[in-house]
């Protein structure tokens, strides 16, 4: 199988990439990583795997149809895995626009080209053909507290533009797979935390702060809850819906691990305490700073991913304690790849309040 993956170099893209190559499966043919390199996208983030020969890197744009329809006939791909998308909400809330030009207009051209493509292709390869996207429990908006969580059935409600322009492509995908057939597949996940997290995210934003001696931003009252999901669980579960998920479906994708924004920072900094104490001695909690919310903040997102592990037998392996412990680590250790993407590349806004 030779794959598209868009959006290859961000975090949860170029966890998939390392994943997938790392297997060594001998199903895999060519892997080619389509990114824009955005703020977030970062090539170092893969640069190791430069002279891997199944691995080829292409920097370019999903809504440049001429170079998609080329890539996907000259690699002869047999499934696409768009991972591209502008991200963070914060940033849709201060400019709205480049969300609905990549996660909507990017995402229909994809769409597009890959509907060409794979109706040229021979009987085998056209059955076997899929187009993954990848999307967000935020298109389900926000929920109450005690309320059950979202199932592939619940509709959709988004609250920011970075989750409506999310929902306009969900909505996209399914009209291609019903209008036109396309074999396509749609994964809703929670909250991902992990290796390769751009800094504006929460666990590396309050991580890198802290060994720093700044504030810890926390919006509101901090008891927004979320539920976490360690980034290589998300990936085993989105090679397993590539494998053998039903064309057509969606698939929910949660951590089962549901916790207030204000307990998270707090946790970190108490494994900060041990890892790495202040040279004042006074521990890292005293630096959490409430700041006023975010507008339109969603109190609650929860998933509900029974399906998937009922059907393809998925389940998350990462503890909280573990994942989170295992994240923190890295950032201590790679404290140059932090300071170069947030010095470089987001130099103008220097970490600012970007809680989730």
């Amino acid at each position: 199988m030779n794959l598209l993956v868009t959006g290859g170099c961000g975090f949860i893209g170029s966890n998939f990439v390392r994943q997938l190559l790392a297997e060594n499966d001998p199903s895999l043919g060519t892997l080619v990583n389509l990114d824009r390199l955005t703020y977030a996208g970062n090539p170092a983030n893969l640069a190791d795997l430069a002279s891997d020969p199944r691995y080829v890197f292409v920097p370019g744009d999903i809504g440049d149809p001429a170079l998609v329809a080329r890539l996907l006939a000259e690699q002869a791909i047999d499934a696409v895995v768009n991972f591209a998308a502008e991200t963070h909400v914060d940033r849709s809330i201060d400019s709205p626009e480049p969300f609905v030009q990549t996660n909507v207009v990017g995402t229909l051209r994809l769409l597009e080209c890959s509907r060409q493509h794979w109706l040229k292709l021979p009987a085998t390869r056209k059955s076997a053909f899929r187009f993954l996207h990848v999307s967000t429990d935020e298109v389900y908006g926000t929920l109450a507290p005690g309320a059950a969580p979202w199932n592939e059935d619940c509709p959709y409600a988004p609250n920011s533009p970075y989750a409506a322009s999310k929902a306009a492509s969900d909505h996209l995908v399914h009209a291609y797979r019903h209008t036109y057939g396309l074999p396509a597949l749609i994964t809703n996940c929670s909250n991902n935390y992990g290796p390769y997290q751009f800094p504006e995210k929460l666990i590396p934003l309050v991580t890198l702060n802290a060994i720093e001696g700044r504030p810890l931003p926390v919006y509101g009252d901090g008891q927004q809850v979320r539920d976490w999901l360690y980034v290589g669980d998300h990936c085993r579960a989105i090679r397993l819906v590539l494998q053998r998920g039903r064309a057509g479906e969606t698939y929910n994708i949660g951590g089962l691990n549901e916790k207030p924004n204000l307990e998270l920072v707090k946790t970190i900094c108490a494994l900060l305490d041990r890892k790495q104490p202040r040279a004042d001695g006074k521990p890292h909690d005293t630096l959490i700073t409430f700041v006023p919310d975010r507008p339109g903040h969603d109190r609650r997102y929860a998933i509900d991913c029974a399906k998937i592990r009922r059907e393809l037998g998925w389940s998350p392996r990462a503890s909280f304690v573990t994942g989170l412990e295992q994240t923190v680590d890295w950032y201590l250790a790679h404290r140059d790849w932090c300071r170069e993407i947030t010095e470089k590349r987001y130099a103008r806004q220097r970490l600012g309040v970007a809680l989730t």
